[in-house]
């Protein structure tokens, strides 16, 4: 942990990204906080804080306190490799980690001493949704959800949709899912995990968007998050600087860093 008055060191990893960006922003505006070292294969815009390509290689030189990633699954996993074992904790915002990855990030913690927190969304509202969907899930018997996400994202559903139906089937357990008897279009009814249905809609003028229905005999309770600019995640990645340094070990979800 830092000393009193003193700014804890960040490395942004993904830096020449969209959310990249927003972060080093966000962290170069922060009384307690440094930018360090920017890590990405593409150069950011170009400014005073050095820049890598290579993160074992920025680590090595700038000894970061903490590594934020928003770059890819891929990515987050070299960043973990290389920042775990050097006893540099880790903020990562990447989505599409499977869960072997995630076990993997929990040995490096757990081995080194360190902390990390993974999160599929940094927006409030967005883990507030979670929350209130893991709430109401054992009400109800039938569920589904509708994420839009722009065009050029990489991975479908979502990482934040996938959170929402894990959460609602641990308070819930197996939905119930109706299929229809004759299905013209092949997968019509979405994909599935423990029986709610999960559509996925890609396309230009969306940004971040979460809706999850849910239903019961005469009535149907809705609840939605839009995200409407990249600001929106940003008190979340620095609520999770500011508490990651003071963590041993992985913690997955920003709800936890919330105490809900």
């Amino acid at each position: 942990m830092s000393s009193a008055g003193e700014k804890t060191r960040v490395l942004v990893h993904g830096a020449a990204g969209r959310m990249g960006r927003e972060v080093l922003a966000a962290v170069l505006r922060q009384p307690d906080m440094l930018p360090v070292a920017l890590v990405d294969r593409v150069s950011p815009p170009a400014g005073s804080v050095p820049h890598f390509a290579d993160v074992m290689e920025a680590i090595r030189q700038t000894r970061p306190r903490v590594t934020v990633d928003f770059s890819t699954a891929e990515g987050a996993m070299q960043a973990a490799r290389a920042a775990l074992p050097a006893g540099v904790c880790l903020v990562v915002g990447s989505t599409g980690l499977s869960d072997g990855e995630l076990e993997e990030i929990r040995a490096l913690c757990s081995r080194h001493e360190v902390g990390a927190v993974v999160a599929p969304n940094f927006a409030l509202g967005a883990v507030l949704l979670v929350h209130m969907a893991r709430t109401a899930a054992r009400f109800f018997d039938y569920a589904d959800i509708v994420e839009m996400h722009h065009e050029t994202k990489i991975d479908a559903p979502s990482g934040t949709a996938l959170a929402i139906a894990r959460a609602m089937a641990e308070a819930k357990g197996q939905f119930q899912r109706p299929m229809p008897q004759k299905e013209p279009v092949p997968g019509t009814r979405g994909g599935e995990q423990s029986g709610v249905s999960i559509h996925s809609v890609r396309m230009p003028g969306r940004m971040a968007h979460h809706e999850v229905t849910l239903g019961t005999s005469g009535q149907t309770l809705t609840l939605r998050h839009d995200t409407i600019n990249r600001e929106c995640y940003i008190p979340g990645v620095m609520l999770a600087i500011r508490d990651v340094t003071k963590r041993r070990g992985l913690v997955v979800g920003l709800e936890k860093v919330l105490g809900l």
